[in-house]
């Protein structure tokens, strides 16, 4: 890994956060490194709070391609994303400033709705119903029409997202070494009438995942990027598919996604 040295620490307005995010930015001063005021300006992007904050930190910055990201931990919770924690900044300074240090790269989901407005998120992308009514889509996967799917909604998670809403709906996790999306259903109708896979389905980073909604349910989907709203009046025609921009974190000796995964859930 190149030497890098300019830090931007992304936080919460909490009040508590930030003044923890100050001790962190004295303590880095002090060691040889610069604090910016801008993301922009920065070599080093670190997040301090849980997972939240890590996702926020990435889309706030724009999934910046020249830049690390950290996450540091401000509790003892177990967390996916950051590795490092508030009151022992030691390890996150060495690995830093050791140039063998290996850069994590983690996929991340492009969504293009209506052939207009692109996004980017790092976990997953949602999709439900609105109303009190199950809503239907046209699922196709490279442009070939695949199944028409009713029920609340759709997930569609890259391998880091896998752990979250994706897992507790039934889905699988998947490792972020894999450079894949999975959809899984959200309670979809299956019967005699209404047909769906009923299983989640894993996609290669060559395949493009299309969602056509049904114009005569005359309602407004509701939608989410990570941990975000997205705020569209109208949709009727999305667009999935893995993105060439990855995340790129530090790769920590016995701290891989598998050790996560298994301090998190076993």
């Amino acid at each position: 890994m190149n030497a890098r040295n300019k830090f931007y620490f992304f936080t919460s307005r909490d009040p508590l956060v930030i003044a923890q995010k100050d001790s962190v930015a004295e303590l880095a001063v002090e060691h040889g490194f610069e604090v910016v005021e801008h993301p922009d300006d920065a070599d080093i992007i670190a997040s301090i709070g849980g997972d939240g904050a890590f996702l926020q930190a990435v889309r706030k910055t724009n999934f910046r391609q020249d830049a690390i990201y950290v996450g540091i931990a401000t509790s003892d919770q177990k967390y996916l994303y950051s590795d490092f924690h508030i009151d022992d900044t030691s390890n996150l300074r060495a690995a830093v400033k050791n140039e063998t240090t290996e850069v994590r790269r983690y996929p991340v989901l492009e969504v293009n709705l209506n052939n207009e407005m692109t996004y980017y998120c790092l976990n997953d992308f949602y999709i439900k119903s609105s109303i009190i009514k199950s809503m239907t889509m046209d699922v196709s996967i490279d442009a070939v029409p695949f199944e028409t799917f009713r029920g609340d909604g759709l997930l569609i998670s890259t391998p880091t997202g896998s752990t979250g809403y994706n897992k507790s709906l039934g889905g699988a996790v998947v490792d972020p070494m894999m450079k894949s999306m999975q959809m899984t259903e959200i309670a979809s109708l299956n019967n005699n009438n209404y047909r769906t896979l009923g299983s989640p389905v894993v996609l290669s980073d060559s395949r493009e995942l299309t969602l056509s909604l049904d114009k005569s349910g005359n309602f407004y989907p509701i939608m989410g990027l990570d941990n975000e709203a997205l705020s569209i009046q109208y949709t009727d025609f999305i667009s999935i598919k893995i993105s060439e921009k990855v995340v790129k974190t530090l790769k920590i000796k016995e701290n891989s996604f598998w050790h996560k995964v298994q301090r998190n859930f076993l």
